[in-house]
């Protein structure tokens, strides 16, 4: 059976491995993305990434390259409209490119619906029809199954999760909008707000590092494990914004699973009754018993989903 090669491609680090059709891993190997260089440096770098973790195997023992890239895109096309963390990327053929330069097949995928694709086929997600992913990293992306078919939507451009609005007003979201999930739930926006909570919370073991604006999720976690009262009702907040997201992923799609990943999901333990409530509570009530499981993958999810773009 042939062989995958998935690329993450990340604003700060490209990965890639080679696989079997079941993700495992064979060789990985990544680098800093050279995200200010422009869009030639960087399909350069994944074409050098490819033939590192191809070794000395034959291509033809290798069914295609999936790239799992920063949105929005049309996979359709193989371009990438906008990538906000990559310098110079607007309209760029990043397919086209990269079948010259590897000389196989290539697809390409937005990272969340990737990610999806990975989980479904090969982790949490595997056995349903109707299963979404939700990656809580520094931004938030995922991806929607739905009768068994990954929801791609008019230039295949679907499923941005990260920005269905649960407030009416806030912060500025990086797509320009206000009130978006991202602005309040991702990692980085997280870390944002309960900075500037704490810094008028001295009765808190991390109002020096707000103050000096240092404070990380895991800074948060630590010190509600820790009984820290201020760290406690970030976390409840926190969990909080993450239901609100779900709520309304559930009424539009009613999923038999979610899969929760990244970054922020190192809390899942504190965040989880939070989570829960607010399904309890704002869900409609044929709704409120989907099954609720963290994403397989961890660390590697990015890689496995983007091959997983070779098996839909």
């Amino acid at each position: 059976m042939k062989q995958l090669i998935g690329v993450d491609l990340g604003g700060t680090s490209l990965r890639a491995a080679r696989m079997d059709t079941g993700g495992h891993i064979l060789q990985h190997h990544s680098v800093a993305t050279a995200a200010t260089a422009g869009p030639e440096a960087v399909a350069a770098q994944i074409v050098a990434l490819v033939e590192q973790v191809m070794g000395d195997i034959s291509r033809s023992d290798i069914q295609g390259v999936g790239i799992g890239s920063p949105g929005p895109l049309d996979p359709f096309e193989g371009v990438v409209f906008r990538a906000p963390n990559l310098k110079g990327w607007v309209d760029v053929p990043l397919r086209a490119m990269l079948e010259k330069g590897i000389g196989l097949p290539v697809v390409l995928g937005n990272d969340g619906n990737a990610a999806a694709l990975g989980e479904w086929h090969m982790g949490s997600g595997k056995g349903c029809r109707d299963f979404i992913y939700i990656g809580l990293g520094t931004g938030i992306g995922g991806g929607i199954i739905t009768n068994g078919q990954l929801l791609l939507g008019r230039k295949g451009a679907g499923g941005e999760v990260g920005h269905i609005q649960i407030e009416g007003s806030g912060p500025v979201c990086a797509c320009g909008q206000v009130g978006c999930w991202e602005a309040f739930a991702s990692g980085i926006n997280f870390a944002r707000w309960a900075t500037e909570t704490l810094q008028s919370q001295p009765e808190s073991a991390l109002y020096a590092q707000a103050i000096a604006g240092k404070v990380t999720p895991a800074d948060i976690f630590a010190a509600a494990v820790q009984g820290d009262a201020p760290a406690l009702d970030c976390v409840r907040r926190e969990g909080e914004y993450i239901g609100r997201g779900l709520v309304s992923l559930l009424h539009l799609f009613s999923p038999e699973r979610i899969a929760l990943g990244g970054g922020v999901m190192a809390g899942a333990a504190l965040l989880e009754p939070h989570v829960r409530r607010v399904i309890e509570t704002q869900a409609m009530e044929p709704f409120r018993d989907v099954e609720i499981v963290y994403a397989h993958h961890g660390e590697h999810a990015g890689v496995i989903g983007a091959a997983a773009l070779l098996l839909s």
